[in-house]
């Protein structure tokens, strides 16, 4: 049986609510017509995916017999949605307040052309992380397998795309696309964050990578990872700083290891056993293990 409602009740409670909107809060909605819709951002992840994977992310609502054609229309589609997304995420920069909207028009524009400028560039980089997988996990069949199925490439891919953007200067739309694949994989590794070639993600789940983290070539990382900050306790005034460690080429850290603090520097063929905690730096050809302790 539903309980009667009271009309009175729930336009009081409704009310309420209502006036604590205009309580100047900052979670308050200022204009719901200018906010980057999250769904959008999905798509445009996705979108992407078919850019750097042509025909593993086919757009299947397309119906083109020429591939080329398909593709071209795959590029032009994520241009134009992307310089969309761009212009909106400028509002959310420091130099919102003092872009005219010609400006900013124009400004999303050369963004835009110069992330697609470097996308031949940033498929070599995943072509090498595809390889790293395929080379490093005896469990991958075939190179297919991988781009359909591993969350680790899915993580990887959708960094260096938002790293791009990052490095462009882009406000909030890089965080939003790696928070998707975060809630897609369970790997959280921040746009900042600058990655080297050749990275092997095995399983990943829990695996984060902070925001000023230097990973180099050839690094393969297992899950529950963390490359992390040693203290945040003084809080938003560490922004801009180095927090987070660097990891020299052919390192590999096993699963659990926590590796913190931005002074942190783990040398260079270096292998870091797993639920090893690291705050300070070991020097190159180092092994790292916890002992064991048999009862």
């Amino acid at each position: 049986m539903i309980q009667p409602v009271n009309e009175k009740e729930i336009g009081d409670i409704v009310s309420a609510i209502l006036d604590d909107y205009n309580k100047g809060k900052h979670i308050d909605a200022v204009d719901i017509y200018n906010q980057p819709n999250r769904k959008e951002i999905t798509d445009l992840v996705e979108n992407l995916f078919s850019v750097i994977f042509p025909g593993f992310y086919k757009n299947h609502s397309v119906k083109i017999y020429n591939p080329e054609n398909c593709f071209a229309v795959t590029i032009e589609n994520c241009f134009y949605h992307l310089n969309k997304l761009v212009s909106l995420a400028l509002d959310f920069g420091p130099l919102a307040n003092s872009m005219s909207e010609v400006s900013r028009v124009c400004e999303s524009y050369r963004i835009c052309k110069e992330f697609f400028g470097k996308i031949p560039a940033i498929r070599d980089y995943i072509e090498d992380d595809l390889l790293a997988i395929y080379n490093g996990d005896p469990a991958a069949r075939c190179l297919d397998e991988i781009i359909l199925a591993y969350p680790g490439l899915i993580a990887i891919t959708t960094n260096r795309l938002a790293h791009e953007l990052y490095l462009l200067e882009v406000p909030l739309l890089p965080r939003l696309m790696t928070e998707y694949a975060h809630s897609k994989t369970g790997i959280d590794i921040h746009p900042g964050a600058t990655i080297g070639r050749h990275f092997f993600i095995d399983h990943g789940t829990g695996i984060v990578i902070g925001e000023t983290s230097v990973i180099g070539d050839h690094v393969k990382i297992y899950q529950g990872v963390t490359i992390g900050a040693l203290s945040v306790s003084e809080g938003h005034t560490l922004s801009g700083e180095k927090r987070h460690p660097t990891i020299k080429d052919n390192v590999t850290i096993y699963a659990g290891a926590s590796i913190l603090g931005g002074n942190t520097i783990i040398g260079e063929n270096s292998i870091i056993g797993a639920n090893a905690f690291i705050t300070s730096s070991v020097p190159a050809g180092s092994k790292i293990s916890i002992a064991n302790h048999n009862p």
